[in-house]
């Protein structure tokens, strides 16, 4: 990305690279660049590896044993993870759930929860979405009653990214059906060991089983997890979602990702010249990279004002929506690049017994992110319904 730095801000891109260079793992690497799974010992390792170094949240205030990073730095920082394949952070805990404690959270909550984030002694996933709630989720069914010093939960989460290795969730739980769906909802923490917890895996196309369903019935939960004020759930299930349809916007991956699709297409050949060379593909590719120079400019906006403690707006809207397009046409760029290397996208294809990947340029694994990819317009709020939101806050302040 062609911006201007600071004399500072380049020294902090070297020690960046150089920290990469050094101590990212070179089977994490690999397993990243050829988009095999990590398995949750991968996850975790990297993340002690940041958190020894005091990186692995860049967003938290010192005080709470964040990094502070202002906007520049942690745009320099994904850019470069992206282009060293570095694993992405699991974000639930770190980015999610951390903020909300941060501004809503008890202080007995803060102490308690946010050191065990970083030290990674709480793997955290999200119950929020239900099956007959995902975009409309003042809909959720799931119920929380008061009884002695608990509240007892009964209901059902679905699509819950990681849920299998996690040891808690956050979720959205109604305690009030007499009022207004936003207005009878609350912020539980959840011991995923508790009696009465299922998880359940959803196979995906590609075999993996990235997503869950979690059952619960009668799970008894301590009313001292409880965030925030019973009933006041939605305005804290609104700041969560800012926060994570910015993270899905994904600047650096998709930078990384324009990259692989240029030297996938500087390789591959069409009537008898680079397809790089060919108009028509120069042009898309030259779309894609004026739309990304665009979204990475208003993200670090957005980055600053999260800085300042001010919650991510309407444009938390914008980036989800022009983001997560952005990746899906690279992704769609990359399958065309890649041509018939980019066939095999089961996962049994990529772990032959020779551990063979179809291409050196790896275009063996573009075909599976263009499958899984298709859901990035859908979760975090559909992009239909991130348009609804931009329209009526376009309005009223147009008003």
């Amino acid at each position: 990305m062609d911006l201007s730095y600071s004399d500072a801000e380049k020294a902090f891109r070297k020690e960046v690279r150089q920290f990469l260079d050094q101590n990212l793992p070179d089977d994490l690497r690999d397993k990243v660049r050829r988009g095999k799974d990590l398995g949750k010992e991968g996850h975790e390792r990297w993340h002690r590896i940041l958190n020894e170094r005091g990186w692995l949240a860049p967003n938290w205030p010192k005080k709470f044993g964040g990094a502070e990073w202002n906007a520049v730095q942690r745009h320099i920082f994904e850019e470069e993870a992206a282009a060293a394949s570095a694993p992405r952070i699991v974000p639930f805990g770190l980015s999610m759930l951390a903020p909300v404690l941060q501004k809503f959270g008890s202080k007995a909550q803060q102490d308690h929860w946010l050191p065990r984030i970083l030290s990674g002694e709480d793997w955290w996933c999200q119950g929020y979405s239900e099956p007959g709630a995902g975009s409309d989720l003042a809909s959720l069914k799931t119920t929380a009653v008061k009884e002695g010093g608990h509240y007892v939960v009964n209901g059902q989460k679905t699509w819950t990214t990681l849920g299998q290795h996690a040891n808690m969730i956050f979720c959205l739980v109604r305690t009030d059906s007499a009022v207004k769906q936003q207005e009878g909802i609350s912020f539980l923490l959840i011991d995923m060991n508790s009696p009465g917890v299922e998880v359940r895996p959803i196979v995906l196309l590609d075999g993996g089983a990235e997503v869950n369903e979690v059952w619960l019935t009668d799970v008894k939960v301590p009313l001292e997890n409880l965030v925030g004020e019973e009933n006041k759930g939605w305005t804290y299930a609104k700041y969560l979602l800012t926060h994570e349809r910015t993270n899905i916007a994904g600047v650096g991956f998709s930078q990384a990702g324009l990259a692989a699709v240029k030297r996938i297409a500087a390789a591959e050949m069409a009537n008898g010249r680079p397809l790089i060379e060919n108009p028509h593909f120069a042009a898309r590719v030259a779309q894609i990279e004026i739309d990304l120079m665009a979204m990475a400019t208003t993200n670090l906006r957005m980055i600053s004002r999260a800085a300042a403690g001010t919650a991510p707006g309407v444009e938390s809207s914008m980036l989800k929506v022009k983001g997560t397009i952005i990746r899906q046409a690279i992704n769609d760029l990359a399958r065309r690049a890649g041509g018939v290397y980019a066939m095999p996208f089961a996962s049994e294809a990529l772990e032959g017994a020779n551990d063979m990947v179809p291409d050196p340029l790896s275009a063996g694994p573009v075909a599976a992110q263009y499958f899984n990819n298709r859901k990035l317009s859908i979760f975090g709020g559909s992009n239909e319904i991130q348009r609804s939101i931009i329209a009526k806050e376009s309005l009223r302040g147009g008003a």
